[in-house]
């Protein structure tokens, strides 16, 4: 996140004539909310301000001030001592487990490297990880403010979309099938926060970079969860990337029901909550059902949206909070037509398509290339405002 935040602009001018004059205070602050508006899914709205840095009434600062002496320390060492308790019944639990070794193939030894993970474990060691995990992740939600997190599951007659291709013979009458195995769980992207929620409801693998699984403490869990590590860019063309690597677990899990279920973004990043980007493919290439969940975070007054926010000022703020709001749409079970077989494209909006009525959430076009423009034209016309306030002190 703090990377996206760094300005963009390679060429700078090069001499003093070449650069433009300051603008006024006021065309910045104008200039900021066009961008906001232009950029509307990752824009900030709470009492917070752009990026979080204010303008904070007295009565906040003083709620802060309150919460940064009181609540912060005991809620983070809480935090702390959850983290190290689940990490040390991973390790005690997998101590003399061997770890289920996926091969793929790696640019960079030009050989094979092994994904490990302890997620494929079975037997009651598997399932002490998993009921763990799970509650430890519903604890912690509850240290951050999350006391009550409100779920509602429409039913199938009720949505407003098809949700089932069931086959229909030629009196019209509607042909009985054994429910399949969603291949993958579907969820808008609002905050790292959506991690643990669906950590505590299901337990599912996600997609996390390579780097993830050699971190402290946090590496080990990764593993437990069966975690997909996958590099981004690659040089070998037979190195098969991310859409690879996910296509596979999304079958796996599909037809072995002790395969670990897999947890896809298919946006790609996060937004401020209210607005639903365009769906990668990586997700609906395999054809398989999947299962399409809606995250939501009310706020009055800071919303825990990780976008244009550090991830410190981001952390502080969440534990500054003494109530926070998580509102989760399951929806059914979406089966695929045999035309959305055929076309993953049609099949992942489809999907949108659902979510976005289901939740009331804006469709937008706008990627992650459109993000990282608007934090690095936003860091700079905030350094513009940052020198009009240096020459009036």
């Amino acid at each position: 996140m703090e990377s996206e935040l760094k300005d963009m602009n390679s060429n700078p001018p090069s001499s003093k004539e070449e650069r433009p004059l300051l603008k006024s205070e006021s065309d910045v602050a104008a200039a900021i909310e066009e961008l906001d508006k232009k950029f509307a899914p990752y824009a900030r709205t709470d009492w917070y301000g752009t990026m979080g840095l204010g303008p904070f009434p007295v009565t906040e600062k003083i709620k802060l001030a309150v919460a940064m002496v009181t609540l912060v320390p005991v809620r983070f060492l809480l935090a702390m001592t959850i983290l190290l308790l689940y990490y040390l019944i991973c390790r005690v639990f997998t101590l003399f487990s061997a770890p289920y070794r996926g091969a793929e193939e790696e640019e960079e030894e030009g050989g094979v490297v092994f994904q490990e993970d302890y997620a494929h474990m079975g037997g009651w060691r598997r399932t002490v990880i998993v009921r763990c995990g799970r509650f430890l992740s519903r604890v912690l939600l509850f240290v951050f403010g999350f006391y009550w997190i409100h779920e509602t599951r429409p039913d199938e007659d009720s949505a407003s979309s098809k949700t089932t291709s069931a086959e229909i013979d030629q009196k019209g009458e509607t042909l009985e099938k054994e429910p399949e195995r969603p291949g993958a769980i579907i969820s808008n992207h609002v905050s790292y926060l959506d991690i643990l929620y669906h950590m505590s409801a299901s337990f599912p693998s996600f997609v996390a970079k390579r780097s993830v699984g050699r971190l402290p403490l946090v590496g080990l869990i990764s593993k437990c969860l069966g975690c997909v590590y996958v590099q981004r860019e690659a040089k070998s063309p037979d190195f098969k990337g991310v859409s690879g690597t996910v296509n596979e677990r999304v079958r796996e899990a599909h037809r072995n029901k002790s395969a670990p279920t897999i947890m896809l973004f298919p946006e790609g990043t996060t937004t401020n909550g209210d607005y639903l980007l365009t769906f990668k493919t990586g997700a609906f290439l395999a054809g398989t059902p999947v299962l399409p969940v809606i995250l939501k975070y009310p706020y009055e007054r800071f919303s825990v949206a990780w976008d244009t926010i550090s991830g410190a000022r981001h952390i502080v703020f969440l534990l500054c909070q003494f109530v926070n709001h998580l509102e989760v749409i399951r929806l059914p079970v979406y089966y695929p037509s045999q035309e959305e077989k055929d076309d993953p494209k049609l099949y992942a909006s489809n999907v949108r398509r659902l979510m976005a009525t289901e939740g009331n959430l804006i469709l937008s076009d706008l990627g992650l290339g459109d993000k990282r423009i608007y934090h690095a034209t936003l860091n700079g016309n905030l350094s513009q405002l940052r020198v009009f306030h240096q020459k009036e002190e």
